[in-house]
């Protein structure tokens, strides 16, 4: 079972926009029913319920077939650290499959399923993606939900997709990338501008020392990247120091909270995992802080970085090591596949690998896109340019709607926005006629005055509807609520809910409040 744990009977797919579609689950994510190993054969208990992205993927119509091989604990980039063996490179019997997620990779890359999950906290999403010559798509860090899935580095951690094209890839990412309010990382972000022109593709300044075979493919792939937009040579110095902070910083300690108690001696755990992570136990707070600080200072020197490009091309590795490379030094060799991912989740960048030109020897070389977090889509774009696939250029779907008051982020109704796919867009206000009145339930409803009354306006959240949506989510509201237009502060209309006149009842009004919010936090919705 190299490359699967666990295998699962086929279930009837959903309707919808991955109808059929199969996937394998990297085993750090929760199935339902099944055991999330992550890689330790000691974990026997059955997931009481999927991962929050799980639900999504098979709501949207996706199918399961079972659970994929990982390094142990999503600790390593090699794939050889696990006790159900080690997968090796479609392309090669004597090469690594890369890691942490090496089974979901292998699994895609064989054709056994149409895409995959993994994770990747240093660069598990596209190292196994370059070794096996398929595309890795690492969102923005809580774009997509980590609730369901076995911490490595919880501050770092995020879930990511493996397919064969990029537009697989994008399809299962735009299911993936909900808001989940049970996530405490979970965040929305609003959709990038881009600048207008060509794109201004980054490339590093100088040589980066690449394996010679690696090398030739790189100057290839340098060659290539004009056809992405204007090449800007830049120089990622910071970039790289920030890479080296991942495993000699604070961040072993949040692994050792993560998992430290699972480190015993007992012969399921891999050593090379063990000897790692109990580095973790040792840090000091002060060292921790040192750090944050170190983070800090290297992020400030790398802000300017993005002010003179749209994306930066890179190399995923600097070789494609064998099986025995790694076991002969399992540490130092790990230690260099991350040179050009590490800095990626520590920098708030999103990231996507894909097939770069192959190596003279056959082998794949894998490049990888790097962006500014929230600009998943402009990244994805290039690539499917870079493959040959079509970019999409629609506007983002669905139907913007107003929300004031049970419907917010962490109210009680606003499950039924979540679980209909619905995003947080931005935070507003009404426009300055707008009142707000205390009507049954106890719920806000909003009516405008006539003749118009300035003043400061309502907050409101702007939630983006899936537009099939729209009138399921209709049928759960309850009069005097309704659905109508509202106009925001800055002149936008979007639909919100409105009350009826005869619900507006001037010794109910509590507009002085300015959000729902407030009027709840003065206790005076109690």
């Amino acid at each position: 079972m190299t490359v699967w744990i666990t295998r699962v009977d086929p279930i009837e797919p959903r309707p919808g926009p991955l109808h059929g579609l199969t996937m394998a689950i990297k085993d750090n994510i929760d199935l339902y029913a099944v055991p999330t190993t992550a890689g330790d054969p000691r974990n026997t208990m059955p997931a009481a319920t999927n991962a929050f992205v799980v639900d999504r993927l098979i709501e949207a119509g996706a199918v399961p077939l079972g659970k994929t091989n990982l390094d142990q604990y999503a600790t390593g980039l090699v794939g050889t650290r696990s006790p159900y063996g080690a997968p090796h490179s479609v392309f090669s019997e004597q090469h690594i499959s890369g890691g942490s997620s090496a089974g979901s990779a292998v699994a895609v890359a064989s054709g056994e399923v149409d895409f995959a999950l993994g994770t990747d906290t240093a660069g598990s999403g596209r190292v196994p993606a370059a070794f096996n010559g398929i595309v890795g798509i690492k969102p923005s860090k809580g774009l997509v939900s980590t609730s369901g899935v076995v911490p490595a580095c919880r501050s770092l951690d995020c879930v990511t997709v493996f397919a064969r094209t990029v537009d697989t890839a994008r399809r299962a990412f735009e299911v993936m990338a909900v808001y989940d309010p049970t996530d405490p990382y979970s965040r929305t972000l609003p959709p990038a501008t881009q600048r207008p022109g060509p794109q201004r593709i980054g490339v590093p300044d100088k040589p980066l020392g690449l394996d010679p075979l690696h090398e030739q493919a790189w100057i290839e792939a340098l060659d290539q990247a004009a056809k992405l937009g204007d090449v800007v040579p830049v120089d990622i110095t910071a970039l790289l120091e920030t890479a080296d902070l991942l495993y000699s910083g604070p961040w072993l300690a949040e692994r050792w909270l993560a998992f430290g108690d699972k480190l015993d001696d007992d012969p399921a755990v891999d050593p090379t995992v063990r000897a790692i992570v109990r580095k973790g136990a040792t840090l000091t707070a002060s060292q921790t802080f040192a750090g944050f600080d170190r983070l800090a200072a290297l992020r400030r020197q790398t802000e300017p970085l993005w002010d003179d490009i749209d994306a930066l091309l890179l190399p995923v590795t600097e070789t494609h090591p064998t099986l025995a490379e790694v076991a002969a030094d399992p540490i130092g060799v790990n230690s260099r596949l991350g040179r050009f991912t590490n800095m990626v989740n520590l920098l708030d960048l999103c990231a996507i690998a894909f097939p770069g030109p192959a190596r003279p020897d056959g082998l794949p070389f894998g490049v990888q896109l790097l962006a500014p977090a929230g600009h998943d889509h402009l990244v994805i774009d290039l690539a499917a340019v870079w493959c040959g696939e079509q970019p999409t250029t629609r506007p983002p779907d669905g139907v913007l709607l107003a929300v004031a008051g049970a419907h917010l982020t962490g109210q009680p109704l606003n499950k039924d926005l979540v679980l209909r796919g619905a995003t947080l867009a931005f935070e507003s206000r009404t426009a300055g006629d707008y009142r707000m009145f205390l009507v049954p339930g106890p719920r806000p409803g909003l009516t405008r005055t006539t003749p118009p009354i300035d003043g400061p306006g309502i907050e409101v959240e702007v939630w983006r509807l899936p537009t099939p949506e729209l009138a399921g989510f209709l049928s759960t509201i309850a009069p005097p609520l309704a659905i109508g237009p509202i106009e925001l502060a800055d002149g936008t209309e979007v639909l919100g809910f409105v009350c009826t006149a005869d619900a507006a009842d001037p010794t109910k009004e509590i507009t002085a409040s300015g959000s729902w919010r407030n009027y709840l936090g003065a206790g005076l919705g109690t």
